[in-house]
């Protein structure tokens, strides 16, 4: 039975937090638009922005299309 002075108030602490979470979430508006996320995941349109930022895109095409290797150990 002692061992409830450090579970209660560990359970009451836990709660707290939990709560705390829940509401910051609600005020950043986590939940504002529910239906929109189910209704991205069974769509077949491509998303309008690209997943990939174009400079990286860019630099990865410039790397590949040069010809030559950029590991100078394994040449």
């Amino acid at each position: 039975m002692e061992v409830l002075v450090y579970l209660v108030p560990l359970a009451l602490s836990l709660g707290f937090f939990g709560l705390l979470g829940f509401l910051w979430s609600l005020k950043s508006g986590q939940y504002d638009d529910l239906d929109g996320a189910a209704w991205r995941a069974i769509t077949d349109e491509e998303p309008n922005e690209p997943s990939v930022p174009i400079q990286i895109v860019k630099m990865d095409q410039d790397i590949r299309g040069s010809g030559r290797q950029r590991c100078p150990r394994e040449c």
